[in-house]
């Protein structure tokens, strides 16, 4: 696999997580290796969003559907992470390299590449641009990957009050932005709706501008232990690798922990703590971006809005923790929360 700029290296200890998220090092983007059209092989590319290739979860789920697109279409795959503290010129500086080396498609993982994707892609009209969780920039050679994340923490939501001994669980965002605020009401509603009299406490680590929310495992640890500390016995973070450190705190505590867009219980780096993740809201980010690698290989690129919600399994509720497994009248309860939300029976919000 060829990489554009650093590789973020995840341990288990929040200071190792908090390191790997802003150390530097590898190539620069000017660095990069040979373009496709000089090696004769066809090849794809992802660049990252906030805390880069291993965060244990949402950056990491695009980096394994390019991975399989590298084993199954035979392409080579290229990878761009980001800087701190970068700006937008930043981000149009990568994609622009990103295709001017051929690389097709070029997918942007995360909303905030929308403002940089609507000035590159029209540059580069053979190249098709992959924007995962954004509809905002649209456009011919444009694919909005999007999902119903307040739909599968709307589910979280139903696995906490039923877990929780207390009655009291714990919401924690990385940045207070509409994306996170979906994953909020879904989880509050989730909750509520289970039981009515259950306490949910929220709490978001930056506001915009500062999007180190989602970069921080110091940020999460610390607000969910003063969510722990006020009696919630189940955190859910949507907070990409700052919420690695909330799951540490829960361990620490002896309490639930809730994943975020990929299983975390089997992510290596929070292996330490995996017992006490009791699921994990999963978003298919990977089969999204291998499927438009696809598309662009069979030479029918797919664009316009691609959205993904339970009816699709595209967001989902994971059990790959053995003590989840046996709480029979969770499962229960998860599962008809999910049949009634595909029926149309119940409505998500999709803000607080």
């Amino acid at each position: 696999m060829r990489r554009i700029t650093r590789i973020a290296t995840v341990g288990i200890a929040s200071a190792a997580l908090a390191l790997s998220a802003t150390a530097c090092g590898g190539k620069k983007s000017s660095d990069a290796s040979s373009s496709p059209s000089e090696s004769g092989q066809k090849s794809a590319a992802i660049a990252y969003d906030i805390g880069g290739r291993g965060d244990q979860s949402f950056n990491d789920a695009a980096y394994a559907g390019l991975k399989k697109a590298e084993t199954d279409l035979k392409i080579k795959g290229a990878e761009a992470e980001p800087t701190d503290g970068e700006g937008e010129a930043d981000k149009v500086q990568r994609l622009t390299e990103l295709a001017r080396k051929g690389n097709n498609p070029v997918i942007g993982v995360g909303f905030a590449y929308a403002p940089a994707i609507k000035k590159v892609a029209p540059k580069f009209p053979k190249t098709t641009f992959g924007i995962i969780d954004d509809t905002s920039v649209t456009g011919e050679n444009i694919a909005n990957l999007v999902f119903n994340e307040e739909q599968g923490s709307y589910l979280a939501g139903v696995a906490a009050a039923k877990a929780s001994k207390t009655g009291t669980v714990g919401f924690i965002g990385g940045v207070e932005v509409p994306l996170i605020k979906k994953f909020e009401a879904g989880f509050a509603q989730g909750v509520k709706d289970t039981n009515p009299n259950a306490k949910v406490l929220s709490a978001y680590l930056t506001q915009p501008p500062n999007f180190d929310g989602f970069a921080k495992p110091d940020l999460g640890k610390a607000a969910a232990q003063g969510q722990l500390d006020a009696g919630a016995d189940v955190i859910y973070a949507a907070a990409g690798l700052a919420g690695s450190g909330a799951i540490e705190a829960a361990s620490a505590k002896g309490k639930w922990a809730i994943g975020v867009d990929s299983d975390q219980y089997n992510q290596a780096g929070l292996a330490k703590y995996k017992d006490s993740i009791l699921t994990s809201v999963t978003k298919d980010v990977s089969d999204s971006v291998f499927n438009l690698i696809k598309s662009v290989e069979d030479g029918k690129p797919t664009t316009g809005e691609i959205r993904y919600g339970l009816d699709k399994d595209g967001v989902g509720l994971a059990d790959s923790n053995p003590k989840y497994k046996e709480m029979t009248d969770v499962i229960a309860a998860v599962e008809k929360a999910k049949a009634d939300i595909i029926a149309k029976k119940i409505t998500v919000k999709t803000a607080p």
